[in-house]
């Protein structure tokens, strides 16, 4: 059956993915590895990351307040603590002025790099030699990610929602240098905008059979004072594959998010 996700989820996941999580120690990490199974490798020797993956979402957590469908052990290694994104005075005072109902992805537009990966939707990675294939359910949205060691882009770059993306490998790491973006997505959290300069290098680290760990440096002169990291656990999904995605342009949800808005406004107004 073809899922079907109203936009309001979408919206509310990027204040979810604006929650700050909790710190790993480098002794935490480094016993949690010691204790990690040997991972699938390719014919090359490389970790085999081919497969259906997801950050989050019902297929991993399950309903609000009920246990999951397949429980999933806890993740062996965390991600890095989400620090609030560096902002620029000018980008920090235009954040402020943002709600959900200025979300790009509201009106179906791509949510791109690195937002993408921590949608509550499975993607599902196709890995050869010369390149990865990245194919998300949310927005139908995919990747051709080309493996050149000396992460070349084209000269003629047209900006777009996903950039461009090179990837080589480091050891076992998966590392995606992607650039060449327009300044229309969010990063992660509401209002969470980027400049068109927006430089992204991705880290995918397979750490056990049904583990990835993915981080993301993001850096942008035009609109940050330093880089931010941010990251997630990728975990294999049971019995789930992706499906068509719907967008609906003219999304309903909107109005009542608008609606209940207003509405809060005004009873704190009458206080």
């Amino acid at each position: 059956m073809r899922r079907q996700f109203p936009i309001s989820i979408i919206v509310l996941s990027a204040a979810v993915g604006a929650m700050t999580l909790r710190p790993a120690s480098a002794q935490q990490n480094q016993a949690a590895a010691a204790k990690l199974k040997p991972f699938p490798r390719t014919a090359e020797g490389k970790p085999d990351m081919t497969g259906t993956w997801q950050a989050g979402g019902v297929s991993i957590n399950g309903e609000p307040g009920a246990p999951p469908l397949h429980p999933l052990p806890p993740a062996p290694i965390r991600p890095p603590a989400r620090q609030p994104i560096p902002y620029q005075p000018w980008a920090a005072a235009r954040q402020k002025t943002l709600t959900v109902l200025d979300d790009p992805t509201s009106i179906c537009l791509l949510p791109g790099v690195p937002r993408i990966v921590g949608m509550p939707m499975p993607l599902e990675i196709v890995q050869t030699p010369k390149e990865v294939v990245i194919l998300y359910e949310s927005f139908r949205a995919w990747r051709r990610i080309p493996i050149d060691e000396k992460l070349r882009h084209p000269d003629d770059l047209t900006p777009t929602w996903m950039g461009d993306s090179v990837g080589r490998w480091e050891g076992d790491t998966l590392v995606v240098d992607v650039t060449g973006f327009n300044d229309k997505t969010w990063l992660s959290g509401t209002g969470s905008i980027h400049s068109e300069q927006l430089h992204v290098v991705e880290r995918y680290k397979m750490i056990s059979d049904d583990t990835i760990s993915y981080e993301a440096t993001v850096e942008d002169p035009g609109a940050l004072t330093k880089p931010w990291v941010t990251g997630s656990v990728l975990r294999r999904p049971i019995d789930v594959r992706v499906e068509e995605y719907e967008c609906i342009e003219n999304n309903p949800d909107n109005d009542h998010i608008r609606k209940a808005m207003e509405l809060e406004k005004a009873k704190g107004g009458n206080k």
